[in-house]
C-alpha cells in the first residue's frame, strides 16, 4: 500500500522580512560590476607595467635600485705637510677618473684653500683665533664618495686629530712651561727627523734639553719647510745662513708653526721625551737611525769620522 504526500511547494519567505525589490537588485549587480572592472582593471595595469619593462630582444629588465656611490680611499701617510696632501689629493682624483670612471668634487685647489686660514680644534694656550690648519690634519686612511667636497675631508681629518690629541697627556709638558701648541709643533719636528720609532722619545729629548739651555735647535728640516726646500736637494750655505723664522739655525726657539701632521706616537712622544741629557743627534750612513750625545766634542768627532762636512 502506498502513503500518498501533499504536493511540495516552494518555502515561504521568513515572516517580518520582505523579498528586496527590482531595483535594488539591479543596484547591486551594478555595484559588483564596477568593482569587477576595478579589479580586472589593476590586472591589466599590472600586466601592461610588466611588459612595458622587457626590452628589446625579449630580456627582462632588473629593476631600478639606487646603486651606492662608490666608495673611494685616500691614504695621507704620518708627516705629510697640507701641500703633500693636496698633491695626493690631486694624484687620486686622476686615478678615480681615470680607472674608476667617476669624478670626485675633491679638488688640491679647494683642499689648500679651506686650510689655509681657520678656526682650530680645541682650545690651544695662546693661539690665535685662525691660522694654518698645518699639524691638525691627522694623518690617515680616509674613506670619501664622489660627493665629498674638500671642506667635508678636512673637518673629518679635525675630528681625527681631535679624538687622537685627547689620548696625549700633557702633565710633563706644561711643567716644563710648554703650551699644547708647543707641543704639536715639537711633534711634526719629531716626525719629519724620526724614522727609527725607537728615536722619537730620544728626538724629543734633545729638543726638551736645548729649549732648556737657551740653544738654537738647528733642525734642518724647520729650514726645508720654511723656504720650501725638497729633502733631495741639500741646503745652500745662504739658507742656512737665512733669517726665515722657520731657520732654527739662527733663530732661537720652536718654529712659528708646526712644519708638518704627526701621528699620535709623535705627539705622544712630544709630550714625554726619554729621561736622557743628550744635545746633539746626528744621522748615521744607514740613512735611518741617529747618534745622540750630550758632548759636542764627541758630536764633532762622530761627524768628522764619518765624513759630515
Amino acid at each position: 500500500m502506498v502513503e500518498q504526500r501533499a504536493p511540495l511547494s516552494p518555502p515561504r519567505p521568513p515572516a517580518g522580512r520582505a523579498r528586496p525589490s527590482r531595483s535594488r537588485i539591479v543596484a547591486r549587480r551594478a555595484i559588483a560590476l564596477v568593482l569587477l572592472a576595478a579589479g580586472l582593471g589593476a590586472l591589466v595595469w599590472v600586466a601592461a607595467f610588466t611588459v612595458g619593462r622587457i626590452r628589446d630582444g625579449g630580456e627582462k629588465a632588473t629593476p631600478t635600485v639606487p646603486v651606492a656611490p662608490p666608495a673611494l680611499k685616500i691614504i695621507f701617510p704620518e708627516g705629510f705637510t697640507r701641500a703633500q696632501m693636496a698633491e695626493r689629493i690631486r694624484a687620486v682624483d686622476g686615478i678615480a677618473r681615470q680607472r674608476r670612471k667617476v669624478n670626485p668634487r675633491l679638488s688640491a685647489r679647494a683642499y689648500l684653500k679651506a686650510t689655509a686660514s681657520s678656526k682650530i680644534p680645541g682650545k690651544f694656550a695662546g693661539d690665535r683665533e685662525r691660522r694654518t690648519l698645518e699639524g691638525f690634519l691627522f694623518p690617515a686612511t680616509y674613506e670619501f664618495e664622489p660627493t665629498t667636497t674638500s671642506r667635508q675631508l678636512v673637518n673629518r681629518q679635525l675630528e681625527s686629530f681631535q679624538r687622537n690629541w685627547a689620548k696625549v697627556d700633557l702633565g710633563y709638558a706644561k711643567s716644563k712651561h710648554l703650551t699644547p701648541y708647543d707641543v704639536l709643533i715639537i711633534g711634526s719636528m719629531i716626525e719629519k727627523e724620526v724614522i727609527a720609532p725607537e728615536e722619537r722619545a730620544l728626538v724629543a729629548a734633545v729638543i726638551y734639553n736645548r729649549l732648556h739651555e737657551g740653544m738654537a735647535l738647528q733642525i734642518d728640516a724647520t729650514t726645508r719647510y720654511g723656504l720650501d726646500i725638497p729633502p733631495t736637494e741639500s741646503l745652500t750655505n745662504s739658507q742656512l745662513n737665512s733669517l726665515n723664522p722657520y731657520n732654527t739655525r739662527k733663530v732661537a726657539g720652536l718654529p712659528p708653526t708646526p712644519i708638518a701632521n704627526p701621528g699620535l706616537s709623535s705627539m705622544q712622544a712630544a709630550a714625554h721625551p726619554a729621561k736622557v741629557n743628550y744635545l746633539f743627534f746626528v744621522r748615521k750612513r744607514d740613512k735611518i737611525h741617529h747618534f745622540f750625545t750630550a758632548s759636542e766634542q764627541e758630536f764633532n768627532n762622530y761627524k768628522n769620522a764619518h765624513g759630515y762636512g
